[in-house]
C-alpha cells in the first residue's frame, strides 16, 4: 500500500489492514498548568504542584478515550498495535529549556507526544510493529500548541502518516482541513490562556486576603496552613534562633536528617531548603508570594519570596500563626543573606578534618586524606594519620604527615576559641534602644509619594521624575538596610549565644564539620621540623573573611 493511497483512505474512514496508535493525554486543569504552585510550601522549589482528586470538570479519562480509539479503529478494520500515554500532561504550558546551541528558550515539553510522531516518521511502533497512522480523541488532545501542531502537520504531509481524531473535527489530510485546525488551536491557547489569567486574578486576590492557598502544607503547619505543627514549629525556631546565635545552617539540617525529620513531600533536608523555609516571610505571619528572575546573561532563573502588600501598602497579614516575631525574621534574614553557602559539608566523610586539612610545602595546597597507622607502627586502635598523597595521586609524595587525633584535638580548639571571640564580641555589640533615623527614613518616603503626585499632575518631567525616584530610592534602602542591622544587633543581644564548648562533645561529626567550614576556610600543614613540638606549631589556619560568611 502506498503512502498517498494510506492518507487517501484514512481520509474515507477506511482502516481495513492498518496498523494504528492511540495518544491519549489528561491533564486535570489546563488553566492550572500554567499557573505557577500558589502554595506557602516549606520547602518552595522542589517542584511538583499536588493536585486534588479529579472531579466531573476534569478533561475525558484516559482510559475512556483508550476505549474509544481501540473502539474506532477496530470498527473501521484497522489493529491498534500501540497506546501512548500522557497523563497529567499540559498541551499548552511552557517550560524552561536549554537548546543544544545554548539558547534558553520557553517550550511546551512532551516527550510522550514527540516520540510518537518521531515513530510515525520511521513507520514503526516501540515494540517493532508496522505503525500507519495515529488516532486520538479530538484535536484538544493532540495538542494547545502551534508549534506542536506544525510538527504534527508535517509528519502528514511530508511522511504520509495520518493522524486523525474520532470526532471529525481534526483533519489534518486536506489544506482546508489544515487551516481549521490552526484556527482551532490558536483559538483553544487562547482559552487556555484566559482562564489562566482568572485563576491568577482569584490567587492574587486570596493572597490581598491572607488567606493560604494550595500545595503541599508548609513545614510547621497543620494540613489546614493555619495552626502550627507542634514539633515542626519547634524545630523550625529552635532553627532560626540558633542561626541568630551563630550555628550554622547545615548543622540543624543534619540533625532533622539523623532524626528522620522529613519535608512535607517525604524528602530529606539540605540547607537549600531550610534557607527557603527561614527565608519565607510566612515564618513571622506576613502573606507572600514567590517570584522568578530570568539572568538574560546567563539564561538562569532564580526564585524568591516576595511580600504580598495590601492596598495602604503595608505586608499583609497571613490567617496563621507565627513562628518567630517579624523583628526575629528580619534579623534572620540578614544572617542567610551574609553567609549565603559557607563549605559543601560532605556528610560521608568519616574524618574531622579531610578536606580542612592542606599541605604547605612547596606550596602544594592538596588536601590532606586520613590514612590508618600501620600494624607495625604501636599506636592505638584505629589510629590515623592526615598525609599529602603522593605524586600519583595528585599531591607532593608527603613531608607534611600529621597525627590525626592530635590535628582533630588543635583544630577544634581554635574554632571553639574563634567562635567564643566572635560571640563575646556579638555581645559586646550593644545596640540603642531605639533606631534613631526613623524620621529620616519617613521623609523619604514621603519625599517619594510626593514625587509620584507630581509627575501625576504633571508638575514634575519625566526625566526629572526618575532622576529623583532613582534618588530617593537609593536612599530608601541604605535606610533601611541600616534599620534592618539595628535589629540583627537587638536580637541577637536579647539571645543567648549557642554554648559550643559545652555542646561540642554532643555533636555529631557531620554538626562538627559545618561549625569548622563556617569558620576555615582552610588549614595549612607545615612540614615537621624537629622532634616533640606541638602539632598546633604546624597548622596556619585560614579564617573565613567577614564577606564569606
Amino acid at each position: 500500500m502506498s503512502d498517498d493511497d494510506l492518507v487517501s483512505r484514512a481520509q474515507w474512514g477506511d482502516l481495513q489492514g492498518q496498523n494504528w496508535a492511540v495518544l491519549v493525554r489528561l491533564s486535570t486543569d489546563e488553566a492550572e498548568d500554567d499557573e505557577e504552585p500558589v502554595a506557602e510550601p516549606g520547602e518552595p522549589g522542589e517542584g511538583a504542584r499536588r493536585r486534588g482528586p479529579m472531579t466531573g470538570r476534569d478533561i475525558k479519562s484516559t482510559s475512556e478515550q483508550e476505549r474509544d480509539g481501540r473502539e474506532f479503529i477496530d470498527r473501521h478494520g484497522g489493529v491498534c498495535v500501540h497506546v501512548y500515554y500522557e497523563p497529567d500532561t499540559s498541551a499548552w504550558r511552557k517550560k524552561r529549556v536549554r537548546l543544544p546551541d545554548g539558547r534558553v528558550v520557553y517550550r511546551v515539553v512532551r516527550p510522550v507526544f514527540e516520540g510518537a510522531l518521531e515513530d510515525l516518521k520511521a513507520g514503526q511502533a516501540p515494540k517493532g510493529e508496522r505503525l500507519d497512522g495515529l488516532i486520538v480523541y479530538d484535536i484538544d488532545r493532540l495538542t494547545r500548541d502551534n508549534r506542536h501542531l506544525e510538527d504534527a502537520i508535517d509528519v502528514v504531509e511530508r511522511h504520509r502518516r495520518p493522524i486523525i481524531d474520532i470526532n471529525g473535527s481534526l483533519d489534518l489530510l486536506t489544506e482546508n482541513g489544515r487551516a481549521t485546525a490552526r484556527v482551532v488551536v490558536a483559538m483553544s491557547n487562547k482559552q487556555s490562556a484566559d482562564t489562566a489569567r482568572r485563576v491568577r486574578r482569584k490567587h492574587r486576590a486570596l493572597e490581598r486576603e491572607g488567606i493560604p492557598t494550595g500545595g503541599a502544607r508548609p513545614f510547621g503547619w497543620n494540613e489546614d496552613k493555619r495552626m502550627l505543627h507542634a514539633s515542626e514549629a519547634k524545630l523550625l525556631r529552635e532553627a532560626a534562633l540558633g542561626v541568630l546565635g551563630g550555628a550554622p545552617i547545615r548543622a540543624f539540617t543534619t540533625r532533622w536528617n539523623e532524626q528522620g525529620v522529613m519535608t512535607p513531600r517525604g524528602s530529606r533536608w539540605s540547607t537549600t531548603k531550610l534557607k527557603t523555609v527561614l527565608r519565607n516571610p510566612r515564618m513571622c505571619g506576613i502573606r507572600s508570594r514567590k517570584s522568578r528572575e530570568l539572568n538574560s546573561d546567563t539564561g538562569s532563573e532564580t526564585e524568591r519570596w516576595e511580600i504580598v502588600y495590601g492596598d495602604e501598602g503595608e505586608p499583609v497579614r497571613g490567617q496563621w500563626d507565627r513562628v518567630i516575631t517579624e523583628e526575629q525574621w528580619k534579623a534572620l534574614l540578614e544572617v542567610i543573606g551574609d553567609n549565603m553557602s559557607p563549605g559543601t559539608g560532605h556528610n560521608s566523610r568519616k574524618y574531622l578534618l579531610t578536606g580542612t586539612l592542606r599541605c604547605d610545602k612547596d606550596d602544594c595546597g592538596t588536601p590532606h586524606r586520613a590514612i590508618k597507622a600501620p600494624r607495625g607502627a604501636n599506636k592505638p586502635e584505629g589510629f590515623f594519620y592526615y598525609a599529602c598523597p603522593d605524586k600519583g595521586q595528585g599531591g607532593c609524595g608527603g613531608g607534611t604527615k600529621i597525627p590525626g587525633p592530635d590535628a582533630d584535638k588543635a583544630v577544634t580548639e581554635l574554632v571553639i576559641a574563634k567562635y567564643e571571640e566572635e560571640a563575646a564580641a556579638r555581645e559586646a555589640q550593644v545596640a540603642p534602644k531605639e533606631w534613631g533615623r526613623e524620621e529620616e527614613l519617613a521623609r523619604v518616603r514621603e519625599d517619594i509619594e510626593e514625587a509620584k503626585e507630581a509627575r501625576r499632575m504633571r508638575i514634575l518631567s519625566k526625566e526629572r521624575y526618575f532622576a529623583m525616584l532613582q534618588e530617593l530610592t537609593v536612599q530608601e534602602r541604605q535606610l533601611v538596610r541600616d534599620r534592618n542591622r539595628w535589629v540583627k544587633h537587638q536580637v541577637a543581644a536579647m539571645g543567648k549565644p549557642v554554648d559550643l564548648r559545652a555542646e561540642w562533645d554532643d555533636l555529631t561529626l557531620p554538626e562538627k564539620r559545618a561549625y569548622i567550614e563556617q569558620t576555615l576556610t582552610a588549614v595549612l600543614v607545615a612540614p615537621a621540623v624537629g622532634r616533640r613540638k606541638p602539632v598546633y606549631t604546624r597548622l596556619t589556619p585560614l579564617f573565613r573573611a567577614d564577606d564569606e560568611q
